[in-house]
């Protein structure tokens, strides 16, 4: 029935656009054009360009549903547009680029019910927002998300993507029975992508966000077929506020549409060791939110080079700006951790865990190196009390932070969601007040509107008492961390904490170089690596308390500038670091915010080069899927003229040996294209200063 109830509305929507009032909105340069219909049915559809006779989203049907039956968006009555045109560079702080480009065009089409929809065409993608003027406040029973994608190339195409392809991250749980995809809403959003046709995707499993969609097409110019093309969409979202955040769900065919978790109506502390709320009973509505208000941006990155999706600005810049006035404590950087390497140090005369002996060997092994923090991950409260001050009795914590602070060293505690939530602002100003300068916080798990409004309320506390945030157990980023710069990173990714548990057909290398163009596109992330035991290709076997990463060394040297992370972990133990001191050389003091980021060449789940620059020194990494690959780096197009290189390579026998790389450094006159080669599962790393 409910295939039934979508089709036909599709049906409908199609049918009814006989006399239908359509406004076309163009992205500056003209490759993007949304055009909206306002029939029976409000949609959009999105085309490439001006010629082009296959759009890439066909009508699709968009609204929202309020609590008293209302719907916005069916039989809607225009009662006026206005547009306006932008083009201005905006300051960052704490992010890929010090500068971005915010350059669109703006439709907002005003509507009888006090409600309007804001569309903007961008060169790099599109995106549209519900706004409601409404006095009281408003129920949302359901929102209409649709993204109905065209079917593709006609045959015969011989391109990379013959059909319409997705690169599904789907949600970690049971499939749904009879489209109840309740079991589904509590997930820790991290899983592999599924690489599949478009029309294959499984109807009875969620996608978390965001999702890749790519298909081949031609192009007719003059009655001529050009030549082959492709295009590709992430789709995501921005701006994320007192809402839930959205899943997409397979109709049919080539046809998503946004899935929203209902607001929760009762629900327990129960979960990982306590540290959770379970979700035990549900509204028949996804939120109850003020009637005077912006909704998120619904956001589609669309290109046709898949290295532009590694370096788009779309949610940052959709994001609302900063909240915090001084930023000026807020201070991004690196930090030694201490449980994916089971606290395993060794050559000392105490016994290595959880006690003050230990985590005082990362603070003197962090102030050595130039590491500015250590975190104390779970272990140093009691266990299954979610109660952050209750410590265990091998931790004198005051000890900790005035022993860190005497080295130039900062000491971050990791907290679970229920033990942050019940006590925060007596927890934040308690450990500030002792010095403390951020929080790792863990195991949300959710994404409903109760969770969202949690991120939020914890930025904000976390900013008044002048701590910063590491989000985990989380949804992918939505531009918090432009409004609260304060929030620095974010898990919602499948990362190197895998490899403690996860079999041999666990392919991270893959997925290591399909997250830059997806999950990246959203913002940062807490993939936590530098792994010092590095598995080529056969040789990986999960070890709990010794874990190795797939892949080479240079792999992992190469994640810190491919990988966007102010704050960036060093995942391996110190003593692990300290015998090999040309990486950590390298690991120390490679930067976590940059002036600059430019993509030099990628192909999704096969290999990206990027370069980021920080000041006058350019850091360009490489990494490649299981295929040995040779990739150049034309230092002239990064404006090196002349200076000193150093590079970090696999080494001649790293596919049989991950550790094996070499490095090099050397003066250049003139400029050079470095020629890289990539052993299998490889990476590189180029210094040019």
């Amino acid at each position: 029935m409910k295939h039934f109830t979508i089709f036909l509305s599709l049906f409908l929507c199609c049918a009814l656009q006989v006399g239908a009032q359509q406004h076309k909105l163009t992205s500056p340069s003209g490759n993007l054009i949304v055009k909206i219909n306002c029939s029976d049915l409000l949609e959009y559809s999105v085309y490439t360009s001006d010629n082009d006779k296959y759009p890439f989203i066909i009508p699709s049907n968009i609204g929202l549903e309020l609590g008293d039956g209302t719907v916005l968006g069916v039989y809607p009555k225009v009662v006026k547009t206005e547009r306006k045109s932008v083009n201005r560079i905006v300051d960052a702080c704490f992010y890929k680029k010090a500068k971005v480009l915010d350059s669109y065009n703006e439709l907002t089409i005003s509507f009888k019910g006090n409600y309007q929809v804001v569309f903007r065409a961008y060169n790099s993608g599109v995106a549209y927002r519900f706004v409601t003027n409404m006095k009281d406040s408003i129920v949302v029973k359901n929102e209409r998300a649709g993204f109905n994608f065209s079917p593709g190339a006609p045959e015969p195409f011989e391109g990379r993507y013959r059909e319409t392809e997705a690169f599904v991250p789907y949600v970690n749980r049971p499939a749904a029975q009879d489209f109840d995809f309740s079991e589904q809403f509590c997930t820790s959003f991290e899983n592999t992508y599924t690489k599949i046709p478009l029309e294959q995707m499984d109807d009875y499993r969620l996608a978390f966000l965001p999702m890749l969609v790519a298909q081949g097409y031609q192009q007719l110019l003059e009655r001529n077929l050009d030549k082959l093309h492709t295009r590709m969409a992430v789709i995501t979202e921005a701006d994320l506020h007192d809402y839930p955040g959205m899943y997409l769900h397979h109709v049919y065919g080539h046809s998503l549409e946004g899935v929203f978790a209902p607001l929760p109506k009762k629900w327990e502390q129960g979960g990982h060791n306590n540290l959770q709320y379970v979700v035990k009973e549900r509204e028949d509505y996804i939120a109850k939110t003020a009637g005077t208000r912006a909704f998120p941006w619904r956001v589609i990155a669309i290109a046709t080079e898949e290295k532009e999706l590694a370096d788009n600005d779309l949610v940052y810049l959709l994001s609302e700006p900063s909240k915090v006035n001084d930023l000026s404590w807020i201070k991004p950087g690196k930090v030694a951790w201490d449980w994916w390497n089971n606290w395993n140090i060794w050559g000392v005369d105490f016994k290595a865990g959880i006690n003050n002996d230990t985590y005082k060997y990362y603070i003197d092994f962090a102030a050595e190196k130039g590491i500015e923090y250590v975190i104390l991950d779970e272990g140093w409260a009691v266990n299954k009390q979610a109660d952050l001050f209750q410590v265990v009795p091998e931790i004198d914590l005051p000890e900790l932070v005035k022993y860190a602070d005497s080295k130039g060293v900062g000491i971050v505690l990791w907290a679970g969601y229920a033990a942050m939530d019940k006590d925060m602002e007596k927890v934040c100003r308690h450990y500030s007040e002792m010095g403390v300068k951020g929080f790792k916080v863990d195991f949300m798990d959710r994404d409903d509107q109760i969770v969202v409004n949690f991120y939020e309320r914890m930025a904000a506390m976390a900013a008044k008492y002048h701590l910063f945030i590491d989000f985990h157990g989380a949804y992918k980023p939505t531009g918090l961390s432009r409004t609260y710069p304060n929030v620095l990173n974010y898990e919602g990714v499948f990362g190197l904490e895998q490899c403690k548990w996860a079999g041999a057909e666990t392919d991270m290398v893959t997925y290591e170089v399909t997250i830059p163009f997806i999950r990246m596109l959203a913002g940062p992330m807490d993939f936590t690596q530098g792994a010092m035991r590095n598995a080529s290709k056969g040789c990986y076997a999960p070890v709990w308390s010794e874990p190795m990463s797939q892949g080479t060394r240079c792999r992992q040297l190469a994640e810190y500038v491919i990988f966007e992370a102010p704050f960036a972990m060093l995942c391996d133990a110190p003593t692990a670091y300290l015998q090999e001191p040309e990486c950590t050389e390298f690991i120390a003091q490679v930067p976590t915010v940059w002036d600059e980021t430019r993509v030099l060449d990628g192909e999704v789940g096969h290999y990206v080069v990027i370069a980021r620059r920080k000041g006058n020194v350019w850091y360009v990494g490489a990494i490649n899927d299981w295929a040995r690959r040779q990739v150049k780096v034309d230092l002239s197009a990064l404006g090196v003229q002349e200076g000193r290189v150093t590079t970090f390579t696999d080494g001649p026998n790293a596919h049989r040996k991950g550790v094996d790389y070499q490095k090099k450094t050397y003066s250049i006159r003139q400029a050079d294209v470095l020629t890289l080669e990539l052993a299998p599962g490889g990476g590189a790393v180029v210094i040019a200063e």
